[in-house]
């Protein structure tokens, strides 16, 4: 079948549009009924007027629009966003650092802010409670008892060294505060270490 021929079966010229070539076969393709002689010769215009059509696009004779896709036209990659380099973790760090879930935080700083507020009129007690409450959220993410209670330690160590130093430096030697001891802020900061260490290690 010719190409003349093809634009004669649709009903269309060789200025048609491809939005009336494809509105010109849906619509002799539904007026057909169940004739399927004519259906395949609707499509054998359909197709022979495209492959015209690719032919003369790839030879530069006609433009076809950009929304139009042939196969060999592979869609230009998008640029790929910059990536800043970042320092790599050694593995028994990357295992060790958690990230964690808004729950993950959320729950240990109220629990540890209760406790450190209770240190400040039982300190011995909230450090009992805030070790069992480290190893708990500690253990609740991989259960792994033992470590967690090395890591709930290890907090703890950090936490007084630091608590009493600091306290210490608040409250000098001898002078007394009804509302604080070097004990009571060494017991809320270890408060604090063992809420970080809780939340942010695994």
């Amino acid at each position: 079948m010719s190409d003349q021929n093809s634009y004669e079966l649709l009903g269309l010229t060789e200025a048609s549009t491809f939005e009336e070539i494809q509105a010109a076969r849906d619509r002799l393709i539904d007026a057909c009924g169940d004739e399927p002689q004519q259906k395949a010769n609707i499509e054998a215009a359909y197709d022979a007027i495209l492959m015209e059509r690719l032919r003369l696009r790839q030879e530069g004779k006609i433009k076809v629009p950009d929304r139009i896709r042939f196969a060999e036209n592979t869609p230009e990659p998008a640029p790929s966003a910059k990536v800043t380099p970042s320092l790599p973790r050694p593995d028994w760090l990357s295992g060790l650092v958690d990230t964690p879930s808004r729950d993950d935080i959320l729950w240990p700083a109220i629990t540890f802010a209760g406790l450190a507020l209770l240190g400040f009129a039982a300190p011995s007690l909230s450090l009992a409670v805030a070790l069992g409450a480290a190893v708990y959220f500690l253990n609740r993410k991989e259960n792994k008892f033992w470590r967690s209670f090395l890591l709930t330690l290890a907090g703890l160590a950090v936490g007084l060294a630091l608590g009493l130093t600091v306290g210490q430096f608040l409250i000098p030697q001898g002078a007394q505060f009804a509302w604080a001891s070097p004990d009571a802020i060494a017991a809320a900061v270890t408060c604090l270490s063992l809420w970080t260490v809780s939340s942010f290690l695994r």
